[in-house]
């Protein structure tokens, strides 16, 4: 029997680019209706190569069945602040990991989506340079990370080369996920599937991941 966990966080004020306009009230129109306004890379979401101008591949054409995937837990523990994060802090992964699939980075940080926006965004464990480069060699298929960047928001040069040697690479990038302390296995079948929105450098998107119950 497989158990199901939901890594989505629920789009909400305050989070940035959330909002929404009531249009249509029950006891008024005779039913509910909202008008959205949501940033592409609002919540959990997936980047695009287009999002960094790595070629011109927007989120409505990339093959939908690399949304589906085995994906392996890194567990890192509660990382720092700043913490930049290496090979080696994914212990025997680093050398077990199967060429071709998907990689969940579990550092805890989803803590912060909630209760602490500015250390959330601005405070953020980022993906190293070689880290970054042993996804490509490792062929990555989906990485997924919890803070709502794979690298320093308030630092360019350094967000704009760790995103692009995974996206030059094919490597999609999923940020801003959640309740990765609820996966109890080292590996689970990854659904991560993003608004198909024409000609968008990213999408929100529903991930979940699937494990056996008791493997």
């Amino acid at each position: 029997m497989m158990r199901v966990i939901d890594l989505t966080l629920t789009l909400q004020r305050p989070m940035r680019g959330v909002d929404w306009e009531i249009t249509h009230r029950l006891e008024q129109h005779g039913w509910n209706g909202r008008m959205l306004k949501l940033y592409s890379h609002a919540g959990t979401h997936i980047d695009a190569p287009f999002h960094f101008g790595v070629g011109s591949t927007t989120i409505d054409e990339i093959d939908p069945a690399r949304f589906r995937d085995t994906a392996w837990l890194a567990d890192l523990g509660n990382t720092e602040e700043g913490q930049l994060l290496e090979p080696a802090h994914l212990g025997r992964l680093a050398q077990d990991f199967p060429p071709g699939q998907s990689l969940l980075l579990r550092t805890g940080w989803s803590r912060y989506a909630r209760t602490d926006l500015a250390r959330y965004r601005d405070r953020l464990p980022r993906i190293s340079r070689s880290l970054a480069q042993w996804c490509v060699q490792k062929r990555v298929n989906m990485l997924g990370v919890e803070p709502p960047s794979v690298a320093d928001v308030n630092q360019l040069d350094e967000v704009s080369e760790i995103h692009r040697i995974l996206l030059e690479a094919g490597i999609l990038i999923i940020e801003g996920l959640t309740n990765l302390h609820q996966i109890r296995q080292p590996r689970v079948e990854l659904c991560a599937f993003p608004l198909s929105i024409k000609g968008s450098d990213g999408a929100p998107a529903r991930v979940l991941a699937y494990e056996e119950e008791g493997a």
